[in-house]
């Protein structure tokens, strides 16, 4: 996952809860992808909460807010950067949160 780019808003009141799976294997570390979510969140929501904790294997769930709005247990992909961003920006601007599937299939090694 690419770091977003997301426009530099002075945020209050915003949380990104993100659950994700770190396994031993390299290919499943979803770590590195809660990272380079969380290090985009804060470069342009300097006031957002960014936290996570590893989750049951195959997760990567964000909650804005305490409310779900994806799940990759439910899509079977990664959430799109647009999307997050376009959320981020709805509940900023105070409009209602609303879950989305449209997703990134994983990367599969053959």
């Amino acid at each position: 996952m690419e770091i977003l780019q997301l426009p530099y808003l002075l945020t209050l009141g915003l949380s990104l809860y993100v659950v994700y799976f770190y396994a031993v294997l390299i290919i499943h570390r979803y770590g590195p992808r809660y990272k380079k979510l969380q290090q985009a969140v804060a470069v342009a929501f300097p006031g957002a909460e960014v936290s996570g904790f590893v989750g049951r294997k195959g997760s990567f769930e964000l909650e804005i807010n305490g409310e779900l709005v994806f799940s990759k247990l439910e899509t079977g992909g990664f959430p799109m950067e647009q999307d997050v961003r376009d959320a981020l920006q709805n509940t900023y601007a105070g409009k209602q949160v609303e879950k989305w599937t449209r997703n990134r299939p994983p990367c599969v090694i053959l």
